[in-house]
């Protein structure tokens, strides 16, 4: 399979990420969350299924487009399950922990994919995701509990209308929304950029990039982790204005590095800084926006999910534009949605930082009771 079939199984199976985000989250304050989870995780295993047997490229990008729908299930129902389960603090720990993970693995999706290329062949790739997807479907069944129990949907008759309508209205949900779209824009910058800027321009081999990205990688992981355990002591809008503050710093310093043809080793430096910053950044600023939309979480977390591709989409081609000889259109792409991050981190002082107080003092009450 060449690089532009590649491109277009991608670029399907991002559209459909996107879409069934839409979809699944608002389905979830209906019908609860375990029902259309478990629909959703047996259709990506159909799916991948599909995609593995698939006799043909149409065939193929079809599957994936279905296996990107049905697999956003997960993702939006997860951070709905989250935030009916738990608030302020504890709901901030809970996505940061969650979306570190969710952010390691588009890091280590190309590593792993290298690895297995030669051995097992794309078909083998593809039957690799089809045995995740059957885990995934697994633990849902084994794991997964229903947390919007009937008692609540049968006391709501809020349409799809009426609830899209609840979250847009709600200013407070908008500036960490903005904030968790923007950052993951950096994130996607980075890596739509490190083949050509870890090998064309810092001159590293392949195993060298390999390094470079396993490095990044652990250092999101690790950030993520400490960033969950300072939430018990630190307000999640504390963490992330200093976590984007010092991000911007990064990518401002990455812009003036590839402008002065600086030494390249530096701008290892500077992405390896912008990109452990989300470890910081994403999970507290989701937790934030779902604070804000609690009586339709799923619809919120549609929509958090949807900005977040949609966004994300829109900046991966951008850092083509300078050619492969290049680190600065990378580092300005970076940099001006860092920038656009930190605003929106301001707009929210005075609309995101009082629902997070109230979702705060929220779950210290339930704690107390219980």
């Amino acid at each position: 399979m060449g690089a532009s079939e590649v491109q277009l199984t991608l670029t399907t199976f991002l559209v459909g990420l996107a879409l069934g985000q839409l979809v699944m989250g608002p389905l979830s304050d209906r019908y609860g969350r375990r029902r259309p989870l478990v629909v959703s995780a047996v259709v990506c295993v159909l799916a991948a299924v599909a995609c593995a047997v698939a006799p043909s490229l149409p065939v193929l990008a079809a599957a994936r487009l279905v296996q990107g729908f049905a697999g956003a299930g997960g993702m939006v129902i997860g951070r709905a399950v989250i935030a009916d389960l738990v608030t302020g603090r504890a709901a901030a720990k809970a996505f940061t922990l969650m979306l570190t993970v969710g952010g390691v693995a588009p890091v280590l999706a190309p590593l792993v994919g290298g690895v297995l290329a030669g051995p097992v062949g794309w078909r083998g790739m593809l039957w690799t995701v089809a045995g995740l997807c059957t885990l995934m479907l697994l633990g849902v069944l084994l794991v997964v509990p229903e947390t919007r129990p009937i008692q609540v949907r049968a006391h709501d008759d809020t349409s799809y209308a009426e609830g899209l309508r609840t979250v847009l209205r709600t200013p407070g949900y908008w500036p960490p929304v903005g904030v968790f779209a923007l950052s993951f824009a950096v994130m996607m910058a980075y890596i739509s950029a490190s083949p050509f800027v870890y090998q064309g321009v810092l001159g590293l081999s392949a195993v060298g990039y390999g390094i470079a990205f396993g490095v990044n990688a652990i250092g999101l992981i690790t950030a993520g982790s400490v960033a969950a355990r300072l939430v018990d002591r630190v307000a999640p809008m504390v963490l992330v204005r200093a976590c984007i503050s010092a991000q911007v710093l990064a990518t401002l310093a990455y812009v003036a590095l590839a402008a002065t043809q600086a030494p390249p080793w530096t701008f290892a430096v500077a992405i390896f800084v912008a990109v452990v910053c989300n470890g910081g950044i994403m999970g507290n600023a989701a937790a934030m926006a779902m604070s804000q939309v609690r009586a339709v979480a799923g619809t919120g977390s549609a929509i958090l999910g949807f900005s977040q591709f949609a966004l994300g989409a829109a900046v991966s081609p951008l850092v083509g534009l300078g050619g492969e000889e290049s680190a600065l259109v990378p580092a300005l792409v970076m940099a001006a949605a860092s920038v656009l991050g930190f605003a929106a981190s301001r707009v929210g002082r005075r609309d995101v930082e009082p629902g997070a107080q109230t979702a705060l003092s929220s779950s210290s009450t339930e704690t107390a009771t219980s």
